[in-house]
């Protein structure tokens, strides 16, 4: 499906299409108020380093953030840390996972947070991912989470069995309708699909807990007092707590991966629509799981890889991020060593056209081509990106015009005034794909970033006073943070992008 919407320059409003998950089609966005979107995004449980297919969800956060903006849209996004509450078993059973993971290292809850947290923000400040206007912890947010499941209980939606407090699913008129089925439809799938666990005492397969007991034979790191006793926040209720509390008791968009229809956003949806009698989230979008070679991506798997494993291979952000930008975010990447080096091929031609953009000239030149060019680009690229992010065709849209100009450049040439236009287009599109092409263009100009020329210098002193190994560890970091190989010649430095 195409939108028919008039194409725009960046910084101006067209006709965005997303895909809604709750009626599963593409509907006209249209937010809450005029010119601001709010946005929540599920965070990471931090307990371990983010996989590739966790990153995936991310960078389409990443992606629809940026798209709104180049729509002229202001953009106030909340991203959540779950450092607490978030057990092995979506259905309430097994170990909380932060305070499983502490016993393992040997460390307090409170320091594996902090570790992983640090990591995963590491991690998408590495793929040049936008930090979010909020990033609300659980653990800071316990009277929140305690006054919402207060509220549920003075409104008759909670029981107490003897390990928490639950949600009684059958109470809620609608619960089911984010994926397409009814209660009793839901229960089954749960039971007979999915096979989760249960706990005893449970009324109903897809109850769920909103505050769980502490054990009686062990002291937890993490636990609160509360009306009911002491314990933890149930791993649902954190994200309707702070999300409620940043964006409001009904706001635009709520994302997530497609693992979390059925139990988690389910349940975010009972629990804060029982507790406000409104409306929770008007636009549901779900990114899709990657693969490795062929199969679900998955800690439990075994089957996953990190950002770190991929630029010990060699590859470059750009390449990584490239890639997974190339697929719709509905659709499943396979991350392959084909794949990215098929990506790093991309980032190549990107570079090489920019370069080539730098040294641009003509005596007779015909510029009226390059305009051309340029206009169908920007036509093609924002009625892709505003139809529901297709970023395939968006992609297709930006060599489209790289394939013409450097046809043009053989065949005619091009001005520098020319040259200049068509960069400013592709660095338009970039504020899209997020591949910072900027850096390119300073590099064809001999332009380093400043951090980059005092690492440079700090290499090459480490290099003078014998100190090797501190010289290989700027040198990778300048490859793996910021795109740049040193190459160390019998003429000295060679500096290149990686």
């Amino acid at each position: 499906m195409t939108a028919k919407s008039n194409p725009v320059t960046k910084g101006s409003k067209s006709r965005i299409l997303l895909f809604n998950t709750m009626g599963r089609k593409l509907e006209k966005f249209v937010p809450i108020e005029k010119g601001v979107v709010r946005m929540y995004s599920c965070g990471p449980t931090v307990y371990s380093y983010p996989h590739m297919g966790n990153m995936f969800a991310y960078i389409f956060v990443d992606l629809l953030r940026r798209t709104l903006e180049y729509n002229k849209y202001r953009v106030i996004s909340v991203r959540n840390i779950t450092d607490v509450g978030h057990l092995t078993s979506q259905a309430d059973a097994g170990e909380d996972k932060m305070e499983r993971e502490a016993q393992k290292e040997h460390k307090t809850a409170y320091e594996i947070a902090k570790f992983y947290e640090d990591a995963f923000f590491r991690y998408c400040d590495a793929l040049n991912c936008l930090r979010p206007a909020v990033s609300p912890r659980a653990t800071e947010h316990i009277n929140e989470m305690v006054s919402l499941v207060g509220e549920l209980e003075r409104k008759g939606y909670t029981y107490r069995i003897d390990d928490g407090i639950y949600y009684d699913s059958s109470k809620f008129r609608d619960y089911g309708a984010l994926t397409g089925m009814n209660f009793e439809q839901l229960n089954h799938y749960l039971i007979f699909g999915e096979r989760v666990e249960t706990v005893p005492g449970k009324k109903h397969v897809t109850d769920f807990a909103l505050w769980k007991f502490s054990p009686k034979d062990a002291k937890r790191q993490m636990e609160w007092d509360s009306p009911w006793g002491v314990g933890f926040p149930g791993w649902h209720i954190e994200c309707s707590a702070m999300s409620m509390k940043y964006l409001g008791e009904t706001f635009d968009i709520h994302t997530g991966g497609v693992d979390h229809i059925p139990i988690h956003h389910t349940n975010e949806i009972a629990q804060s629509e029982g507790a406000t009698g409104k409306k929770f989230v008007n636009y549901w979008m779900h990114n899709e799981f990657v693969l490795v070679d062929g199969k679900k991506m998955a800690k439990s798997a075994g089957n996953f890889f990190t950002l770190d494993d991929l630029l010990k291979k060699g590859y470059a952000w750009r390449d990584i991020r490239y890639l997974l930008i190339s697929v719709h975010y509905r659709s499943q990447p396979n991350i392959t060593d084909r794949s990215l080096e098929g990506a790093r091929g991309a980032v190549k031609r990107l570079s090489d056209f920019i370069t080539r953009l730098g040294n641009a000239e003509s005596m007779k030149p015909d510029d009226k081509e390059a305009k051309r060019a340029i206009k169908e680009a920007k036509d093609s690229f924002i009625r892709s990106i505003n139809t529901d992010l297709n970023m395939p065709e968006a992609l297709k849209a930006v060599f489209m015009m790289v394939n013409t100009v450097n046809k043009l450049i053989d065949r005619k040439g091009l001005s520098k005034r020319g040259a200049k236009a068509v960069l400013k287009a592709l660095l338009s599109f970039d504020s899209v794909l997020g591949l910072r092409l900027d850096e390119f263009a300073d590099m064809a100009k001999g332009r380093l970033d400043p951090v980059v020329e005092k690492l440079i210098k700090l290499r090459k002193e480490a290099r003078k006073n014998g100190n090797y190994a501190l010289a290989d560890e700027i040198r990778k970091r300048l490859k793996d943070e910021y795109g740049i190989e040193v190459e160390d010649t019998g003429n000295g430095e060679v500096i290149k992008r990686a």
